[in-house]
């Protein structure tokens, strides 16, 4: 309430600075989530903000595109605030992966080609650096006529350019805090593991299926502080028998070793089984085979209780498997890791068994036919209606025999 009294009182800078100290506290006990909801809180404000300074300039204006980047800590952002037909719609933030290296007009000229390669570029664009002449040339041929670049704006983009500037700097500041939380984590992992040096890269695998049905296997990957979905890769394992975890484990690592072997990727510095001392014993095994018994594995198993926190490390030389305090970094990390992974293998399991489920379920039963296919589907208005009817209910289809609907019925359940 009294950030709103301040604000209608005309002293947005002040709420704004409180905010954001705010903000970086948070950043600071590593409270992630409550950063975030003061940045977007900062976010709402600029927008507030930029419509007051629209509604002083005036309108009238054109399609335009503000940039500003913006670097901190060998990271970059982009800031983009979208103006159209005069209204501002808002800001958004881009964290684009480059060089620690790039200077900041490199970073912009690299995000303006990817963002209009394909045309979309407005009448007129505020930036907040000034590349070379020429170097925007082909903005011209890409928008197919003229395009305004500016670089030193005045009134109402100049509200605009602050405030895109201070979008990108906040996330940065958020992303700075936690790769300054991963750095740390990374060090007491390799404390724990007894490491020369933090891991560079992480690889996890975790299997996921239902009753022995639709299994898939997940290999996530952590890589210089942080998850890298472009990385993850998903296994249907189809050559052992339903519900062996350990099959499963034995050819998804076999699969993933087996391109390494070939000079595909990079092997991890820690792999991770999601499971214990049977699935680690397996993938023992194959990393055997593949001659890379040097390689660090452990088992992550959930523990008796099977709580978070409550994770128990199981090691190939080791007896007993060690636990690490609920609040220890490094157990957070491996947490992180962990948790992803079944993420990644639920969903690609729960893909995987619904299409087997609509694809195989009516055409791979004997004695149906295309018509009898499309009577049944007809009847019941869809596969789920024929997959819930009764014997009974399925043999009142014409041409649907007693012993032809109680074998439709098997094969369906």
């Amino acid at each position: 309430m009294q950030a709103a009294a301040l604000f209608l009182e005309g002293k947005a800078d002040e709420v704004t600075a409180s905010i954001e100290a705010r903000m970086s506290s948070a950043a600071e006990a590593l409270e992630y989530e409550q950063a975030a909801l003061f940045r977007d809180q900062l976010s709402a404000l600029a927008k507030v903000r930029a419509q007051q300074a629209m509604t002083r300039e005036g309108s009238g204006l054109d399609d335009i595109d503000v940039l500003a980047v913006v670097q901190q800590g060998g990271m970059s952002a982009v800031g983009l605030a979208l103006v159209r037909n005069g209204q501002h719609m808002g800001d958004r933030v881009y964290v684009p992966q480059h060089g620690q290296d790039a200077d900041a007009i490199e970073v912009l000229l690299a995000f303006m080609e990817q963002r209009y390669a394909e045309g979309g570029v407005p009448p007129e664009l505020v930036l907040n650096v000034s590349p070379e002449p020429g170097e925007l040339d082909w903005l011209q041929a890409v928008a197919g006529r003229a395009v305004k670049v500016g670089a030193h704006p005045r009134a109402d983009r100049r509200v605009w350019l602050k405030m895109a500037e201070e979008a990108a700097l906040r996330e940065l500041l958020l992303r700075l805090g936690d790769r300054a939380n991963q750095n740390r984590r990374l060090a007491e992992l390799a404390d724990f593991l007894q490491l020369e040096a933090p891991p560079r890269r992480i690889e996890c695998f975790d299997i996921s299926h239902t009753m022995g049905e639709a299994t898939v296997a997940s290999c996530v990957v952590y890589e210089d502080g942080a998850m890298r979905p472009d990385q993850y890769r998903r296994y249907n394992i189809t050559t052992v028998n339903p519900g062996d975890d350990y099959g499963a484990i034995r050819e998804a690592l076999g699969r993933r070793l087996k391109k390494a072997a070939g000079g595909e990727g990079t092997l991890p510095d820690v792999l991770l089984i999601d499971g214990g001392r049977g699935q680690l014993n397996v993938a023992c095994e194959v990393l055997n085979e593949h001659g890379l018994s040097d390689l660090l594995v452990l088992g992550v198993a959930k523990g008796v209780e099977r709580k978070a926190g409550m994770e128990q490390l199981v090691f190939p030389d080791e007896d007993e498997p060690r636990r690490l305090p609920p609040d220890h970094p490094a157990l957070h990390l491996i947490q992180q890791v962990r948790d992803e992974a079944h993420r990644f293998a639920i969903t690609g399991h729960r893909a995987r068994r619904g299409k087997a489920r609509r694809s195989s379920s009516l055409e791979d039963i004997e004695g149906v036919g295309p018509a009898r296919r499309r009577q049944l589907l007809a009847h019941f208005g869809g596969l789920r209606g024929v997959q819930s009817a009764s014997i009974d209910d399925i043999a009142r289809v014409e041409g649907i025999s007693r012993t032809l609907a109680e074998r439709i019925y098997r094969e369906l359940h």
